[in-house]
């Protein structure tokens, strides 16, 4: 068992034992008062969940253990002479709950370049595709067919004792993190790239490794990716992706089939693809204002005119965040460090400028301030990266870190079977009946 297994063990398994005893001593503890209005809503703020990777603070934003982005910026392992966090430190740091050495996390990027050959019949799945094949389902198609490797698939069948299922689970996550740099390099290269491959690099860790494989040797890149794979990692247990893979793994699905059914939430508009939008709509504008840096005026302007066709502005606004994404903060400071005068950069934080005042003046939008989407695409054109249908293929390879180190937790802890109770309009209308005091 490896050093990082054996500490997740150390962690986790009593946790079980005592989450199974605050249930039995305190099953009946009220969490709130949920209304009709509640339920029909999406369950938006309901406890329903145990997720031990983060926390989203309406106020503070996104914590990863109690720890704020800006913290995680400065007290996360980085990578002899890097400025950003190593992907593979907060992975430590959501499965094990402490801050990692630089020995950790780069043993974490052994562990995972140890484990990254992808067998052929993945690539062979992949290109027997049509290369328009939007990039989001690519990746899911090779996710799935990698799931014949699932080390947990196997032990469930041949019998396995149930407190041990976090164990086949914790190999299939470690293979699968390590193997999806390859898998969404491969996407990106064949679909925009003439299928002209590029083989990992064994020295590099995991971020720049992708970055490499993606065609990108800039040391700047690097940096980047190594940001952008760290702060997309989580956002709690309630989005669609992370509660898809909680719902799926309640079924006792190995990793496989539950990453694969996150992504296809992650696909989603509402969701990952956000981040797609974001950049066409920036440009669209720039487009129809002729072109250059538009002004202040030009750009309140234009985003009156978007509400106006009932459309949304896209990376503005979230389900729960009251203020500025902290992770819209890391990539602003980011640019500001290396490509401060880019001129899509700068719309970007043009917009940042204008865009909350009109937003929160509609009186119908209760946060009018940027998510990690309105950022991360200006970023990435500036070095080249220009195809937006891929973005939420790397939104995905990060957000693996979270909810796998999630699913650990789940199967560590014997959560069980998810299966909230769903009523018919009939039932809510008789219940409603009933209260009402007849004149």
């Amino acid at each position: 068992m490896d050093s990082l297994k054996n500490k997740f063990a150390e962690k986790a398994l009593p946790a079980g034992t005592e989450l199974k005893q605050l249930i039995k001593d305190h099953g009946n503890m009220q969490l709130g008062s949920y209304t009709l209005e509640s339920v029909y809503a999406g369950m938006k703020g309901m406890i329903g969940l145990i997720t031990e990777t983060s926390l989203l603070d309406a106020e503070e934003g996104i914590r990863f253990r109690g720890y704020s982005i800006p913290e995680l910026r400065q007290l996360l392992p980085k990578v002899p002479g890097g400025t950003e966090p190593m992907p593979e430190g907060i992975f430590y740091l959501m499965l094990i709950g402490e801050i990692p050495t630089y020995e950790d996390a780069h043993n974490i990027s052994n562990n995972w370049a140890r484990r990254s050959i992808v067998p052929k019949h993945v690539f062979d799945v992949l290109d027997a595709l049509p290369k328009n094949t939007h990039p989001m389902t690519q990746f899911t198609t090779a996710i799935m067919a990698l799931q014949t490797e699932s080390v947990f698939a196997q032990a469930y069948r041949n019998g396995i004792n149930k407190k041990d299922y976090w164990d086949p689970m914790y190999e299939d996550v470690m293979n699968m993190i390590a193997r999806l740099p390859r898998v969404a390099a491969y996407i990106y290269r064949r679909t925009y790239k003439n299928n002209e491959h590029i083989e990992p690099d064994p020295k590099l860790d995991w971020a720049a490794n992708y970055a490499h494989m993606l065609g990108f040797d800039n040391l700047i890149f690097y940096k980047l990716m190594r940001l952008y794979l760290t702060i997309h990692s989580d956002h709690e247990g309630g989005n669609v992706s992370a509660h898809t893979t909680h719902l799926v793994g309640s079924a006792l699905s190995d990793p496989y089939l539950c990453f694969a059914a996150a992504m296809n939430g992650l696909a989603g508009p509402l969701h990952g693809l956000a981040n797609q939008e974001v950049i066409r709509w920036v440009q669209h504008m720039r487009e129809e204002l002729g072109g250059g840096l538009p002004s202040k005026e030009q750009i309140a302007e234009f985003i009156k005119k978007t509400l106006a066709a009932g459309q949304v502005v896209p990376g503005y606004g979230h389900a729960v965040l009251r203020k500025t994404d902290p992770r819209f903060t890391a990539q602003q400071d980011f640019a500001k460090t290396y490509m401060p005068n880019d001129e899509l950069v700068n719309i970007v934080w043009r917009v940042y400028e204008v865009a909350p005042p009109i937003l929160e003046g509609t009186g119908k939008i209760k946060n009018p301030w940027p998510n990690v989407d309105a950022h991360s695409g200006a970023l990435l054109v500036h070095f080249g990266l220009t195809e937006s249908d891929y973005y939420t293929v790397m939104f995905g390879v990060s957000r693996a870190l979270g909810v796998m180190a999630s699913l650990l937790w789940d199967r560590a802890l014997g959560l069980p079977i998810e299966r909230p109770k769903s009523v018919t309009i009939d039932w809510l209308k008789k219940k409603i009946s009933a209260a009402t005091p007849s004149n």
